[in-house]
């Protein structure tokens, strides 16, 4: 699938922290990329054990709730393949061995494009920020320089695993507020919609009218009916940075869990529990 005059996309990956953080900020792409031919694969980091409220209600129980949803949820969206790294929701941190675990998947799916949430939005509009998507944000961009993508850093992933490293073209951060970059995803909504009430343990129909407000905002200055909004940065494809990323680089001032892999073919805020 040809993005635009600079990128062409077989593969493509979603990384991020708990059940349904991709289908609220990236599904209509994800739906529209999947329409278009693209292998999207998605990869969970944690368990999402802790987003309940419900005094009856186990972490195990709801990990194995929660892992349904997004199952069906990646179905609906035409994502091909989906990997649950398992580690504990609310508790991840940008360990070595949570950024091997994303590495590795990296360098199996060789994606051309990474999608995760951006690790320096921490709080705005009344609304703090999980810290597992941050650590998970965090762990995308260890991964992108240095974990997947150079050869002795974790090199037991190619001398025991054969992995060899991988960096992609280009990272799609998801940005609600300052994007640079607008997809257009009129033609997929009621795709993502669907998607989103998938995740029926977090998300109610009463959301459906709040989530397509945030993408009715995104679309107005293309006057797209609906869109979701991205912060891109480009890579050539040798994995060097381009020349004027490295001229500004100079010019700045100096100062646990088991992993399973599953495929498929597979203002009131919205109410869910992070």
């Amino acid at each position: 699938m040809r993005f635009d005059k600079t990128l062409d996309v077989e593969r493509a990956m979603a990384i991020y922290a708990h059940p349904d953080d991709a289908e609220f900020g990236m599904a209509g792409t994800v739906a529209k990329w999947a329409k278009a031919g693209v292998e999207f694969t998605y990869c969970m980091v944690t368990n999402g054990a802790s987003g309940s409220q419900d005094p009856e209600m186990t972490r195990e129980r709801l990990r194995d709730i929660r892992a349904a949803e997004q199952s069906e949820a990646a179905r609906i969206l035409g994502v091909k393949n989906v990997v649950f790294l398992e580690f504990e929701d609310g508790y991840l941190e940008p360990t070595i061995e949570v950024r091997r675990a994303v590495a590795r998947q990296i360098r199996i799916h060789k994606p051309d494009v990474i999608f995760t949430m951006d690790p320096t939005m921490r709080y705005g509009g009344g609304y703090v920020n999980h810290p597992d998507h941050i650590a998970a944000a965090e762990v995308v961009l260890r991964s992108i320089n240095p974990d997947a993508s150079t050869r002795q850093m974790l090199p037991e992933l190619w001398q025991k695993e054969n992995l060899e490293p991988h960096k992609p073209k280009a990272l799609f951060l998801m940005a609600f507020g300052t994007p640079d970059t607008i997809v257009d995803v009129s033609d997929v909504v009621d795709t993502k919609i669907k998607a989103l009430l998938a995740h029926r343990s977090q998300i109610d129909e009463d959301s459906v009218d709040f989530i397509k407000g945030w993408m009715k905002e995104a679309g107005k200055k293309k006057r797209y009916a609906y869109a979701e909004g991205f912060k891109v940065l480009r890579f050539e494809d040798d994995g060097a940075p381009r020349r004027d990323a490295r001229r500004e680089g100079r010019k700045a001032p100096q100062a646990r869990g088991r992993r399973v892999s599953r495929s498929t073919t597979p203002s009131r805020p919205a109410r869910r529990s992070r």
